[in-house]
């Protein structure tokens, strides 16, 4: 009788002779590695973030009050499809299939976006003396607001270039002194402030719900007040969308500073939104592993989602202080209201 290795041996033979005939297996032993090796070399391409830009004018002059931030936002929002691979998030072909640091990543810089086109549009772009909304501002937010892996109807890199488009469109109208508002209100800018507090505080409690050792804080009513452990199929995506995420706030706060600046120095505010951007900026440093860690206590192996955490945790600090002097700006402002209300 034949033993198992003559049995595999004659049916390897036969599907041989019926799929790979003559020189097409030599050929396939070329091929497949070729196919294999591009792959690689792409998902390795794809996966470099895109490196930080100036925040900065563009042309000679100075810009109106908006257009910088609006401009800002709108290069922040081209980012997503300009970089390499394109956008990623909503791929159904391999390699950016199988990725999932930079979907992650894309997510959280989409995230903020939209946050920021909120605020434009609501509240900063709004004509209030006829309370008549932008439409250019209303475009973008509708176009940022498509679902991330949207791949058809809409599509998604279309949604984002036209909302990049729109924005670009009102930051020229406020250049050209064309009808465009732009109303740098401390309490908008406060409004703006209280919705990235919240997601860095989300972020932060995700990268936390990542370590090995989380804690379930149970509150008085019995329910859990800390969130669920992060799976550790899912870490290494907490991590990159928070990164991203801090990549966009990194340019936006920029951007902030300049539009907001001149006053923020006179109420001493400016240092602590500095002292956010300088946090920010320590969570774009190089990540020399090629996986996510999250060692436990003192142990040998780093843990990335902590020190991701610590950051994000320390620049929130930092806008909650420049969020209190607002606060107190506003205070007189709205007790003078008051006052000629009665």
């Amino acid at each position: 009788m034949d033993n198992w290795q003559d049995k595999l041996a004659r049916r390897w033979a036969g599907w041989r002779a019926r799929w790979l005939p003559g020189e097409q297996w030599s050929a396939w032993l070329v091929i497949l590695p070729l196919f294999l090796l591009l792959q690689g070399f792409l998902a390795w391409h794809w996966s470099r973030e895109p490196a930080p830009f100036l925040v900065v004018a563009e042309g000679n002059e100075a810009p109106r009050p908006g257009a910088l931030l609006a401009l800002t936002l709108a290069r922040v929002a081209e980012t997503l499809t300009d970089k390499s691979g394109g956008y990623l998030r909503n791929d159904l072909l391999p390699p950016g299939l199988l990725l999932d640091n930079i979907p992650a990543w894309e997510l959280g810089v989409l995230n903020q976006v939209r946050d920021m086109s909120r605020a434009l549009h609501r509240d900063m772009g709004l004509s209030h003396s006829r309370l008549v909304e932008d439409a250019d501002l209303a475009a973008a937010e509708a176009a940022f607001n498509v679902p991330a892996e949207s791949w058809v109807f809409p599509v998604a890199e279309r949604e984002l270039a036209k909302g990049a488009t729109a924005l670009r469109t009102y930051a020229d109208r406020l250049g050209s002194g064309k009808e465009a508002a732009f109303s740098p209100r401390h309490a908008y800018l406060l409004r703006w402030l209280g919705d990235v507090e919240g997601r860095l505080a989300l972020l932060s409690a995700r990268l936390n719900a990542s370590l090995p050792d989380h804690p379930v804080i149970v509150g008085v009513t019995g329910e859990a007040s800390s969130p669920e452990k992060t799976p550790w199929w899912q870490v290494d995506d907490a991590f990159y969308e928070a990164r991203g995420s801090a990549w966009a706030l990194m340019h936006l706060l920029r951007a902030v500073e300049v539009e907001y600046g001149p006053e923020l120095e006179r109420q001493g505010g400016q240092l602590s939104l500095r002292a956010a951007i300088h946090e920010l900026e320590a969570t774009q440093q190089t990540v020399w592993s090629p996986f996510i860690l999250n060692g436990s206590g003192f142990g040998l192996f780093a843990n990335h989602s902590l020190v991701m955490a610590n950051y994000l945790n320390r620049a929130q600090g930092n806008l909650a202080d420049v969020s209190e002097l607002l606060r107190e700006l506003e205070r007189p402002v709205a007790a003078a209201r008051s006052v000629v209300v009665e």
